[in-house]
């Protein structure tokens, strides 16, 4: 289990994140437009998973901002953000933001992907919801990178996340 921080108290999660050099857990969400997708969808792309409680939150909307703005100049990366939100959530903020390279996808419609990428949260005030994580996966779905965010409130490493890809950006290039 990963302990992670919400408003300054420690809660669990339910397991730990896929090992680095282990092969992805198979997923399959929804997408914007209902559709039931698995990570067949993007084979042969490289993958960042961004994962987070919801897309109505400053940080997770954040994210999902600056990994659109990362994707922009990679065909081969495919910028998944997974959350519980609904697949109209999903598709309302892309549209607000004029966003077209991340994918959102939600998990409602299948049980299984926050406890087979360890980032179901099992107490406190957002049980059930994922904690924020990215997982970064090669071409062929094995994990290169991943990362849990100790505090929830706090963003992912953006270059790190692009590094493992081999894509490197500065500092500088990601948005306030």
């Amino acid at each position: 289990m990963q302990e992670i921080i919400f408003n300054g108290t420690s809660y669990r999660t339910h397991k730990e994140l896929p090992a680095i050099g282990s092969r992805a857990p198979d997923v399959s969400l929804v997408n914007t437009v209902l559709q039931d997708v698995s990570l067949a969808n993007f084979m042969g792309k490289r993958k960042i998973l961004n994962i987070f409680p919801s897309i109505d939150t400053p940080v997770c909307a954040k994210s999902v901002i600056v990994f659109d703005q990362l994707a922009e100049d990679y065909d081969d990366v495919a910028m998944l953000m997974v959350s519980y939100d609904l697949p109209f959530a999903h598709e309302r903020f892309q549209q607000e933001h004029s966003l077209d390279r991340v994918v959102g996808l939600s998990a409602i419609r299948h049980a299984g992907f926050g406890e087979n990428y360890g980032v179901q949260i099992v107490e406190g005030p957002l049980a059930g919801m994922f904690s924020r994580a990215v997982v970064v996966l090669d071409e062929n779905n094995t994990v290169v990178h991943r990362e849990q965010i100790a505090d929830i409130g706090e963003e992912p490493d953006y270059v790190a996340a692009c590094k493992a890809l081999g894509i490197e950006i500065s500092p500088l290039e990601i948005d306030s």
